[in-house]
């Protein structure tokens, strides 16, 4: 079920305040906003999008027996990959970038933010379907400007599918079909990224696939390896 709303602050926070009250929020039922003017995405960054984009929320029950909700954001990520390829008349244009964002050609058209409330996880997800938000010092893009034009409506629809599919894999098959099919929609190996893990100094490096864990591995220039279990990543070709 999609739950439309014209205005909202955050669809993450809406939802969180809901639970926090103690209504009860089944999966696949979404809150999505024609407009977002308090969003925010990973590591406290303003995520506001306007109307024609795509900015909605769900609920996952993490239960006994489910991987490690950690990868729920490459869950995430691979559902939103899902859905939006098919509208896309290149689909190697479109990869993931660990953890949790969608680039095309190189520019963020696509975010994932993933917050616990309540023995839940919130899933918050905003696609730049007809405008990208100005972001200082971040390539961004919208589907829009490349001559994609999809309708709001008609996007959610198909992430609620894809979105459904993926959750279901994630519980019944294990991590490893997820991990490899993750890393085949993202940046190939080798890829030069620069990698700002908290509290520490960048680290350069070449992307080396992911750990069983679904954490980033980075081949350092020394030779030695680092696995990456948060931090901001970026293509060392981006600006930072």
């Amino acid at each position: 079920m999609i739950r439309i709303v014209q205005e909202t602050g955050s669809t993450n926070a809406d939802l969180a305040a809901r639970l926090a009250g103690g209504e009860y929020l089944p999966e696949g039922e979404w809150l999505v906003a024609d407009r977002q003017v308090a969003g925010k995405g990973r590591l406290g960054r303003v995520w506001n999008d306007g109307a024609g984009n795509f900015m909605g929320s769900t609920v996952i029950r993490p239960a006994a027996g489910d991987p490690s909700p950690a990868t729920l954001a490459l869950m995430t990520g691979l559902a939103v990959y899902e859905a939006l390829v098919g509208f896309l008349p290149r689909q190697s244009d479109l990869r993931l970038k660990w953890p949790n964002d969608l680039l095309l050609n190189d520019a963020k058209v696509a975010g994932i933010l993933l917050e616990a409330a309540n023995g839940v996880v919130i899933a918050g997800i905003g696609v730049n379907l007809h405008s990208a938000p100005d972001i200082p010092g971040r390539k961004v893009v919208a589907l829009s400007d490349l001559g994609v034009e999809i309708g709001r409506d008609g996007f959610a629809q198909a992430l609620t599918v894809s979105f459904d599919l993926e959750l279901q894999r994630w519980r019944t098959a294990g991590l490893a079909p997820l991990l490899r099919r993750w890393q085949s929609a993202a940046h190939p190996l080798g890829t030069r990224l620069t990698v700002l893990p908290p509290g520490e100094e960048a680290l350069e490096g070449r992307f080396a696939g992911l750990s069983q864990e679904g954490n980033l591995l980075l081949a350092l220039d020394d030779g030695s390896q680092r696995t990456i279990h948060a931090g901001d990543v970026m293509l060392a070709s981006a600006p930072h």
